[in-house]
C-alpha cells in the first residue's frame, strides 16, 4: 500500500504540492497524470526520498523515510543514471548486496533475458543507451522484489518489445499483490493497465477515479474531462 497524506512542498514562496492525499491499494496500479508544471514531478521525487516535504507517506504501514519501509519500495526515474565504470552485471549486484538479497543469481538472469540484456551484461553505465539505461533501472528495481513500486514515465526511450514485457511485468506484479504507481504523459501506454487515476493540476490532486467508477471511459476521456473543464 502505499498512502500519500498532506503532502506539500514549497519552493521558496510557490506551493509545487499543496495538501496532495490519495491512496494506492496493494494490488492496484495507481496513474499520476497532469499537464507540465502541475505538480506531479514533486510528488514523484517527494515519495521516493529526493525532496524534503510536509505532511506524510507510508510504505506498507510504515514512514516511507525508514529503513524497513526503503526495503520493500523500489524507483524507477525517468531519468535513468548509471555509474559509469560499472557493468550492467555489476550494476544489479551492486542492488543485491545494498538490500542483502543473498542468492538471486537466477532472477537476475532471468530479468536480463527478459529485457533483452544478457549479451550487454559486459557494457559499462557510460557505454549505454539511454533506452539500455532504462531496461537496466527496471531491472534493478525489480530485482528487489518490491512490494511498492513507483514508475516515472517508465517506457519513454523504450522499444516495442520491451515496452510489452514492462506492461507484463507490472501486471505480473499486480497479481502477486504488489502496489504499482506509474507517472506518464503517455496515456496510450497504460490504458488496459490503470485501476485507479490521479489527475493533478496547479499542485492538487483535482481529481480521482476508479477504473469501476469511469464506466468505460478511457484515460483520455477523463484526463481532458477534468483538464479542459468538461466534467469532474
Amino acid at each position: 500500500m502505499l498512502e500519500v497524506q498532506e503532502l506539500t512542498k514549497k519552493y521558496g514562496k510557490t506551493t509545487a504540492a499543496d495538501r496532495v492525499t490519495f491512496t494506492v491499494p496493494p494490488g492496484n496500479i495507481g496513474v499520476l497524470l497532469g499537464p507540465n508544471g502541475a505538480g506531479k514531478s514533486t510528488v514523484i521525487k517527494s515519495i521516493a526520498g529526493l525532496l524534503k516535504y510536509t505532511g506524510g507517506i507510508g510504505i506498507c504501514r510504515m514512514p516511507a523515510r525508514s529503513l524497513e519501509a526503503k526495503k520493500v519500495f523500489a524507483y524507477v526515474p525517468e531519468i535513468p543514471s548509471m555509474f559509469p565504470s560499472l557493468s550492467v552485471e555489476e550494476h544489479l549486484e551492486y542492488i543485491s548486496r545494498a538490500y542483502g538479497l543473498g542468492d538471486c543469481r537466477e532472477y537476475m538472469e532471468e530479468l536480463l533475458e527478459r529485457f533483452e540484456m544478457s549479451d550487454k551484461r559486459d557494457k559499462l553505465g557510460n557505454e549505454l543507451s539511454k533506452g539500455m539505461m532504462q531496461k537496466v533501472s527496471i531491472c534493478c528495481a525489480l530485482l528487489i522484489r518490491p512490494k511498492v513500486i513507483l514508475f516515472d514515465e517508465p517506457m519513454v526511450g523504450l522499444d516495442p518489445k520491451a515496452i510489452k514485457e514492462l506492461k507484463d511485468v507490472i501486471l505480473e506484479l499486480k497479481e502477486h499483490g504488489v502496489t504499482v504507481l506509474i507517472s506518464t504523459h503517455m496515456l496510450e501506454m497504460v490504458q488496459e493497465l490503470w485501476d485507479i487515476v490521479f489527475v493533478m493540476e496547479k499542485g492538487s490532486i483535482v481529481s480521482s477515479c476508479t477504473r469501476e467508477e469511469a464506466n468505460g471511459r478511457n484515460l483520455d476521456e477523463l484526463f481532458f474531462s477534468v483538464t479542459e473543464g468538461d466534467g469532474e
